[in-house]
């Protein structure tokens, strides 16, 4: 496929720092170019593309220009999105008036997506994680040497055991998975508005691959080796989002707020140090991923608009999401389910008062205003 050069890219000039970058990994391919696949085309998924086609378009001596996003086919105005998104370079579904750069291209096969990717970043919602895995994992299809990475949000249990989507991914494909996550509104990446993330890595190579991929002077990459903290910490977040949003429904203050986020944040350590071997304490703390990730989706993030309303009309929660996220999916309740499984099969809900309140009053009719008594 031809692409025209990318007239429409946000960030400035590339300009190379005084002092070389570091030199990535060889790639798997002849050509020795890494090539970048994402999977997903929601306003996260998107908000990461565009970032990643802008560096792949920058560092095209180490990168295919190319970069392509899967797309689940969908009609607007009565023609294809994908088609809508290629001609336009706006994804007008999800994140309209944010011009997308021309090497990004959209694809609705997810075979055609991942053929001679290096590098594949996952950022479905989690219900259909499972279906993508089956699918690219048939032989002939993955690239011998690919590496991933997740944004996805959300754990999966299965009795007494949890996973992170991080450690699924690994474990079913075969492949090295980072995972990404921290103060990130989608919308404001996509404007280019300053911000922090952090990547968990499982080691050097992939730190210097996904630092290249996702790095820029508006979105500053800080890698840690704790992929289970940082995919915890975007996973359990969304939790302590309802309890947030609830206090706004409820119409209590600031004080009551703050802490919701102390209290929330300290099971979320809680609960990491206790059931992955080998996180850290420091990343709720310190990093993007942790504190500055929880305040963000406590003041602005959908779990939290989601459950304002929820504690203002009663209405479900699977109402409210219709209602108000415009085919998106709410991460929190069905995270708060799924921790909620797993704390009742290990015989430790009174070790997370937090989480099993939100769990109670999303599912099981406990009134809202029960919600802040005997933390």
């Amino acid at each position: 496929m031809s692409i025209d050069p990318p007239s429409n890219l946000t960030t400035p000039a590339f300009t190379r720092p005084s002092s070389p970058a570091p030199q990535l990994p060889p790639s798997p391919l002849k050509s020795g170019k890494h090539k970048i696949a994402v999977i997903g085309s929601g306003s996260w998924g998107s908000a990461l593309a565009k970032i990643a086609a802008e560096n792949a378009w920058k560092r095209h001596d180490e990168f295919h220009s190319e970069v392509r996003m899967w797309v689940r086919e969908k009609q607007v105005n009565g023609k294809k999105l994908t088609e809508v998104i290629n001609r336009t370079h706006l994804n007008s579904r999800y994140l309209p008036d944010i011009p997308l750069p021309r090497n990004l291209v959209a694809t609705p096969h997810l075979k055609d997506v991942v053929k001679d990717a290096t590098l594949i970043v996952f950022v479905t919602p989690h219900q259909f994680l499972h279906t993508v895995i089956r699918e690219i994992s048939a032989p002939g299809i993955l690239t011998p040497g690919a590496r991933a990475i997740t944004a996805i949000k959300g754990v999966e249990v299965n009795g007494t055991d949890i996973s992170t989507f991080a450690s699924l991914i690994e474990a079913q494909l075969s492949i090295p998975t980072s995972a990404l996550s921290g103060a990130n509104i989608a919308l404001e990446v996509a404007k280019g508005q300053f911000c922090e993330t952090t990547i968990g890595v499982p080691g050097r190579a992939d730190a210097l691959l996904w630092e290249a991929v996702f790095d820029s002077p508006d979105f500053r990459v800080a890698t840690v080796d704790d992929v289970a903290g940082v995919s915890l910490s975007g996973a359990l977040k969304n939790i302590v989002a309802l309890a947030a949003g609830m206090v706004d429904g409820m119409g209590m203050g600031g004080n009551t707020k703050a802490a919701i986020l102390r209290i929330g944040l300290q099971e979320m350590r809680g609960f990491c140090l206790e059931f992955f071997a080998g996180s850290k304490a420091e990343t709720f703390s310190n990093e993007s991923a942790g504190i500055a990730d929880l305040i963000t989706t406590c003041y602005g993030g959908r779990n939290r608009k989601c459950a304002e309303e929820f504690a203002k009309t009663g209405q479900p929660f699977d109402v409210i999401e219709k209602k108000l996220l415009n085919g998106q999916k709410l991460q929190g309740t069905l995270t708060s389910e799924e921790v909620n499984r797993f704390l009742l099969a290990r015989r430790r809900t009174k070790g997370y008062p937090l989480f099993e309140k939100v769990y109670k009053i999303a599912f099981e009719g406990m009134p809202v205003n029960e919600l802040v008594k005997g933390l």
